[in-house]
């Protein structure tokens, strides 16, 4: 009886699309996946090691699939992802119940791993993460019709409280002409958003082409007939040249939404994250984004309570979001994360501080998202059909101005209702917090 396999994958979606390829793996090799881990002779944990509430989250699933093994529900755990490569070491002693650990590098192995867990046998690789492969076939794990396209992996930017360079290995970019590839296929299993994906998407091709060369990947995404949006997240901002700005402006294709993290604008708080960014380099390119850009909705995160931050230096940050009124904004509180550099500084922040802080940056958002919100009403906008929640009696989606997962929904009535993947014409009614409600406006629904 061929081996049933379930997969549990936490974190962000470029780790959800390494998960999508073991997946893969093992669908090639004859396991038989299955959505329900209850169900599974093995489940494999990708798990995330990025910030402690990840690590909890991730440490979480462990246990409770540990607990399914006592029972007997379960034959075998396998664990990967960035919390395997962060403490390896550590969760071959912790948890015995787990049968094979994989290092991030050595995800490649997930088939002989099942395989052993399987069988009741210890399988513990561990390899630098460089060694992951980072392209091939996917089993798609998102909406059908919409797909991340990871166009590189690792990071070279070393901000001095982030674990990523030291979890997943030097930035290293895929060939456009791959990367084209996988993009046509997806296009063609019917997916019509592309969301290109990677620890920093602006510095992407330096280390391949010797120059930031995303203007040019984009260009050639954009001539794929079926795609209709292609949209880009993590931007690091000294990376945004103008090249860049006038591909997103002109390409249809490109949506105009910029996922843009800037993190802080205190001097003296930027200098130790070991970013780049003033608070006038951010200001200039900000205003440059909105004149180029007409209607550019722009898309920030923020971390509070970093050592040293005094109540002027988060004045300064409170201050700096009123004026510009990002259109989607998230903040999180600081987590010392053990191995950075931030992590032995002095002046560590008090956890309530942090949570006060956060607070009042998110209240400080909220008003300008109300506001934005309200002067959508009576405007009619396009949304990407996701589905008919049949208790409320809605049908649901997104706008061009909402990334899946973080962003907000579009709620709408329909005399006749679209079917998922079909893009809509909505007239905006009210607002619901951060989401939109309102009514389709066309009879007939195109793809």
């Amino acid at each position: 009886m061929p081996i049933r396999v379930g997969m549990i994958s936490l974190g962000c979606p470029k780790n959800q699309v390494d998960a999508e390829i073991m997946l893969a793996r093992l669908h090639d090799e004859n396991y038989v996946l299955t959505p329900d881990v209850s169900s599974a002779d093995v489940v494999v944990i990708n798990t995330c090691g990025f910030i402690e509430d990840a690590k909890k989250e991730s440490i979480e699933n462990i246990l409770e699939m540990a607990q399914l093994k006592k029972e007997g529900k379960i034959k075998g755990i396998v664990v990967t992802g960035c919390l395997a490569q962060r403490y390896f070491k550590e969760m071959e002693q912790e948890f015995p119940e787990v049968s094979c650990i994989l290092s991030v590098g050595s995800a490649g192995a997930i088939a002989q791993a099942v395989k052993a867990a399987y069988e009741n046998k210890k399988l513990n690789l561990y390899e630098a993460p460089e060694k992951l492969e980072i392209s091939g076939k996917r089993v798609k794990t998102t909406l059908p019709f919409y797909s991340y396209l990871k166009i590189a992996e690792g990071c070279n930017n070393r901000c001095s409280y982030c674990i990523i360079p030291y979890l997943r290995g030097r930035y290293r970019s895929r060939p456009i002409e791959e990367l084209v590839n996988e993009a046509k296929e997806l296009a063609e299993g019917g997916v019509k958003e592309l969301i290109l994906v990677a620890q920093d998407t602006t510095r992407y091709g330096e280390d391949l082409y010797h120059k930031l060369a995303l203007p040019q990947l984009l260009r050639e995404l954009c001539k794929i007939e079926k795609l209709k949006w292609i949209r880009i997240l993590y931007c690091y901002p000294d990376m945004v040249t103008d090249e860049l700005i006038d591909v997103i402006a002109n390409e249809e294709k490109i949506v105009k939404y910029i996922d843009l993290p800037i993190q802080h604008v205190s001097p003296r708080i930027v200098k130790a994250m070991n970013r780049r960014d003033t608070k006038e380099d951010l200001e200039a390119l900000i205003k440059k984004l909105r004149e180029k850009i007409p209607g550019v909705i722009l898309r920030t995160t923020l971390i509070v309570g970093f050592p040293g931050e005094t109540e002027e230096d988060f004045a300064l940050l409170d201050e700096f979001v009123r004026e510009i009124k990002f259109d989607r904004l998230g903040v999180f509180t600081y987590s010392q994360e053990e191995g950075t550099p931030a992590a032995v500084m002095p002046n560590q922040i008090d956890e309530e501080v942090k949570a006060r802080r956060q607070e009042i940056i998110m209240e400080t958002q909220s008003q300008i998202v109300e506001s934005k919100n309200n002067a959508m009403i009576g405007k009619t906008i396009e949304v990407l059909c996701e589905g008919y929640d049949k208790h409320a009696g809605y049908c649901y989606g997104r706008s061009a101005a909402d990334a899946p997962e973080i962003d907000g929904k579009v709620f709408f009535t329909a005399k006749k209702r679209p079917a998922a993947g079909e893009f809509v014409n909505v007239r905006i009614t009210d607002v619901c917090d951060y989401d939109l409600t309102g009514e389709a406006v066309l009879e007939k629904w195109r793809e």
